[in-house]
C-alpha cells in the first residue's frame, strides 16, 4: 500500500472520545480516590488487613539510599489481583486512562523504609517483598499497618512508572502461602557470580517479559551477590528496557538491512505514533511532540514542546537527555520487530502526545504502542525523505522545525545537498 493511501485510510473517530476524556480529567481522578477510600473503610479491620493478595511491588527513589520499599495490594478485589498488575495485557484489553486509574488507585502501597544494600535479606518486610516479586502469580500476604492510608494519589506527574494508590506505613508483612517461583528465576538467584545484565538477557530469552524482569531486578534479586541491592522502580524499568534493547541490538548488528522504506502508525490513549524504518545500518531516534493542553504542557495557549534523543550503530554510552524512559521503551519495541525479521534498519519514531493524554499512566503504553504498531501492514514510501514529507501534514510541526530538532531529519537535508538535490519549493 502506498503511504498516501495508508494515511487517508486512518480512522479519526477516536479523537472525539479522547477530547471528551480530556474535558472530564478534572473529575475522574477524584472519583477514583473516593471509590478507593470507600473500599478501604469497608475492608480494613483495626490496623490489620488480613487475606490481601499482592501482585506487585514498588521501590521509591526519594532519600536514596534509604528508600521506601512497598507492597502493592488491591483492597476489596483480591480475587482479581492479577488484573492490577501492569503488563502488556492492559493494551490487549484496550484499557483507557480511566481504566488504568481505576485499578491503580485501588492498590494500597504499604511501605517501610529500607537501605538499598540488602543483598542477602530474605526475612522481614524486604524478604516478603522479594517473595512477592519472584513468584509466578499474586501471593497471599498479611499486613500489619502502622496507620490509616493517606488518600492523596501516590506518584508524581511522570510517565515512567504507572500511578499508585493510597499509601500507608507497614509495621510488618508476611507471606501466608508457599509462593511458586519459576525455575529460570531460581537459576538467576542461585548464581552469585552472574552479572545482572546477563541474568536479564537470560530471563528475556526464556520468555519472561520486561514487566516480570523489572520486578525481580527492583527487589535486588539479580546480579553478583555482593552487588545485589534494591533498585527504585523508575530506574529498574528503564534499566531492563535498556539492557534487553542492547542485547537485541547486538543480535541485529550484522544482519542484512531491510530493502525498502516502511511506515507504521498506531494510536493509543491520546498518543499518536509513527514508525519509519528505512534501509541502512542501525540508527534510532525518538522525537516527542507534546501538545499544549497535554499533561506535561498544560497551558492550552502555549507552544508545542519538542524533545528528541538518538543513537548510531554503536548505541549510546550515556543516558538520554530529553525523552527519558520513553526512549528505551520505544527502542525495545523496534528492536524486537527487527530481531524477529532478522534485519536491521534506520528507524525514526515520532510520538505526538495530544491534549487527549490527560494523565500519565506509565511508560508501558509507549512500549506497547510501538510493539503493536507492527501488527498492521505497513505503508511503503519511496525514500525516508519522501515518508517524512508525506507525514508532516499529519503532525503539528513543520519540516523546518523537524530538521532543527531531529538528527535523522537534519541528516536528510545534508545528504540531499551532497548530491546537489534541493528541497521542495515550499521550503519543506
Amino acid at each position: 500500500m502506498r503511504l498516501d493511501e495508508y494515511v487517508d485510510g486512518l480512522d479519526r473517530d477516536e479523537s472525539v472520545e479522547l477530547r471528551r476524556l480530556a474535558e472530564e480529567k478534572s473529575y475522574a481522578v477524584t472519583e477514583h480516590i473516593d471509590d478507593a477510600r470507600t473500599r478501604f473503610d469497608e475492608t480494613l479491620s483495626g490496623g490489620t488487613m488480613v487475606g490481601s493478595t499482592a501482585p506487585s511491588v514498588f521501590v521509591g527513589r526519594s532519600s536514596y539510599p534509604n528508600v521506601s520499599a512497598g507492597l502493592l495490594a488491591p483492597v476489596g478485589d483480591e480475587s482479581d489481583a492479577a488484573d492490577y498488575v501492569t503488563t502488556a495485557e492492559w493494551y490487549r484489553q484496550g484499557y483507557s486512562i480511566d481504566d488504568v486509574f481505576r485499578r491503580r488507585t485501588g492498590l494500597l502501597n504499604s511501605t517501610r523504609r529500607s537501605n538499598v544494600d540488602a543483598h542477602d535479606v530474605w526475612d522481614g518486610f524486604v524478604g516478603t517483598q522479594r517473595e512477592v516479586a519472584i513468584a509466578d502469580r499474586p501471593v497471599d500476604i498479611e499486613l500489619d499497618l502502622g496507620g490509616r492510608p493517606g488518600f492523596d494519589l501516590d506518584g508524581s506527574l511522570e510517565d515512567i512508572a504507572a500511578p499508585r494508590g493510597p499509601r500507608a506505613s507497614a509495621d510488618s508483612a508476611s507471606v501466608t502461602e508457599n509462593p511458586s517461583v519459576p525455575r529460570a528465576i531460581e537459576k538467576t538467584l542461585s548464581d552469585d557470580e552472574w552479572r545482572a545484565e546477563g541474568a536479564i538477557a537470560y530471563l528475556y530469552r526464556r520468555g519472561f517479559d520486561v514487566y516480570e524482569i523489572n520486578n525481580v531486578l527492583s527487589v535486588g534479586a539479580l546480579g553478583k551477590a555482593e552487588r545485589r541491592r534494591l533498585v527504585p522502580t523508575r530506574w529498574s524499568i528503564t534499566a531492563v528496557d535498556d539492557t534487553v534493547g542492547q542485547y537485541l541490538r547486538g543480535s541485529v548488528r550484522n544482519a542484512p538491512s531491510i530493502d525498502r522504506t516502511l511506515v507504521w502508525h498506531n494510536s493509543y490513549m491520546g498518543n499518536e505514533y509513527w514508525v519509519i524504518a528505512a534501509p541502512g545500518d542501525w540508527e534510532f531516534e525518538l522525537l516527542e511532540l507534546k501538545a499544549p493542553g497535554s499533561i506535561w504542557n498544560p497551558d492550552p495557549g502555549g507552544r508545542l514542546y519538542m524533545a528528541a534523543d538518538s543513537e548510531g550503530r554503536g548505541g549510546r554510552s550515556d543516558y538520554v537527555d530529553e525523552t527519558s524512559g520513553a526512549y528505551y521503551a520505544a527502542r525495545l519495541g523496534v528492536l524486537e520487530e527487527l530481531a524477529d525479521r532478522g534485519r536491521q534498519a534506520t528507524v525514526f519514531v515520532i510520538r505526538h502526545a495530544t491534549e487527549g493524554y490527560w494523565a500519565p499512566v506509565g511508560v508501558w503504553q509507549v512500549r506497547e504502542s510501538v510493539r503493536n504498531a507492527f501488527e498492521g501492514d505497513p505503508a511503503v514510501a519511496e525514500t525516508f525523505h519522501g515518508a517524512l514529507r508525506e507525514l508532516v501534514p499529519r503532525l503539528p510541526v513543520s519540516m523546518a522545525a523537524l530538521r532543527r530538532k531531529s538528527t535523522l531529519a537534519a541528516g536528510i537535508q545534508s545528504d540531499l545537498s551532497a548530491f546537489g538535490a534541493g528541497v521542495g519549493a515550499d521550503g519543506r
